[in-house]
């Protein structure tokens, strides 16, 4: 069987025929007749120019396919057909184009024992709106550093503002940000991937920003760390399709971190207490540091009401105290942890650094067995059913 090749696709059902796509592809790629916009396989070369202008987001569509559609078959469609099943496990997104991206987003995203399933009630994710030969430009317009100065541990609120330019993300995306300058090796340093963690509606409500939360470590997080008020800042994507906030007021999310790995629940936190924070289903937070002044965020929790946000924050390097982790609370809780994983409505989300897997995977083991649960097919359906995530790093 051919291996599969990627094509771009137009929504017949979503477009509006403004024309705004084929008049900025450069190399004449789209047409039409009286009923559809499309796309010529033959001629397009993903280069994206059509993808920010477009006003409905219809044109921001990648199937891979054994054969390309037809001209003739596009014109004839009223909607687009179904997407085939990628054939890949291991790769989150079939749509993904950026090469250098779809490997990050594979190895970040693709940890929860199979194929990432999004959310059945999750918005639709725009991705792959900027690239990193067109990126777009954000301004700084806020950089706070989050944690004690005395902490060995800088990490910090970074906020970039796009201006006039659209940058749709939802919850739980990430983007990637090209840091300036080259690597030993005489190239362009290699893209960064950094959860987003403000609402889709902005860092403040109707706001055409996006916040990011950053621990300095490396290339990357040193030059957006060291970033200051007014700099401009190359962004590329957004990327990722499944690790997305379930929009269900009666969903449960229980939400599993350390560190930075907070960033994304600080978006779904956020995004619930603007849109329904008296919802049916409740917020679940287990959020692990070694003290309380290297924890993000750690005043700003204390002020989110308990009705919404359960939480309990762990540190494993009190004076005089047991080193304690995420794992070792969630057993604390299991009686609680095991009610929730009975409910149709639960959906588990897992970010932080790798070696957090392991420890919540055991953690969870221990607390179905308990209760009589058979947690490797529990997960698995949650999984296939698009109630369970893990993104580690």
């Amino acid at each position: 069987m051919p291996s599969a090749q990627k094509q771009h696709l137009i929504d017949p059902e979503v477009c509006i025929r403004c024309n705004t796509c084929e008049a900025t592809c450069p190399i004449d790629a789209i047409t039409h007749n009286d009923d559809n916009y499309v796309v010529d396989a033959a001629i397009c070369n993903f280069c994206m120019d059509c993808v920010a202008p477009c006003p409905t987001g219809s044109i921001d569509h990648w199937f891979a396919v054994q054969a390309p559609f037809s001209l003739d078959e596009q014109f004839g469609w009223t909607e687009l057909p179904p997407q085939p099943e990628p054939a890949n496990d291991t790769t989150e997104e079939i749509d993904a184009l950026d090469d250098e991206a779809a490997a990050l987003i594979a190895e970040a995203h693709a940890r929860a024992g199979g194929r990432a399933r999004a959310p059945a009630t999750a918005a639709k994710p725009r991705i792959n709106q900027f690239n990193r030969a067109s990126p777009a430009q954000a301004t700084v317009v806020g950089n706070f550093r989050l944690t004690g100065a005395e902490t060995e541990s800088d990490v910090r609120h970074i906020i970039l503002d796009f201006g006039a330019v659209a940058f749709p993300v939802l919850e739980g995306q990430s983007i990637g940000i090209l840091p300036p300058g080259l690597d030993a090796a005489g190239q362009p340093h290699a893209m960064r991937l950094y959860s987003v963690c403000s609402a889709r509606d902005g860092e403040r409500p109707n706001t055409n920003n996006l916040a990011l939360t950053v621990k300095r470590s490396g290339v990357g997080s040193n030059y957006l760390c060291d970033l200051r008020l007014g700099d401009h800042v190359p962004v590329v994507g957004p990327f990722g399709a499944t690790f997305l906030m379930p929009d269900d007021p009666d969903a449960d999310l229980v939400m599993i971190c350390t560190g930075t790995g907070s960033a994304p629940f600080r978006g779904f936190t956020e995004r619930r207490r603007r849109t329904n924070p008296k919802a049916k289903g409740r917020l679940y937070l287990f959020f692990g540091a070694r003290t309380p002044r290297e924890l993000p965020y750690f005043g700003p929790l204390q002020k989110v009401p308990a009705s919404l946000l359960d939480r309990e924050l762990v540190y494993s390097r009190l004076p005089g105290a047991p080193k304690e982790y995420v794992q070792h609370r969630m057993r604390a809780r299991a009686t609680d942890l095991a009610a929730l994983l009975g409910r149709n409505s639960t959906h588990v989300f897992v970010c932080g650094l790798r070696g957090l897997e392991e420890g919540v995977e055991q953690a969870f083991t221990e607390i179905a067995q308990a209760h009589a649960l058979d947690w490797p097919s529990l997960r698995d359906a949650m999984r296939d059913q698009g109630r369970y995530h893990v993104e580690t790093y």
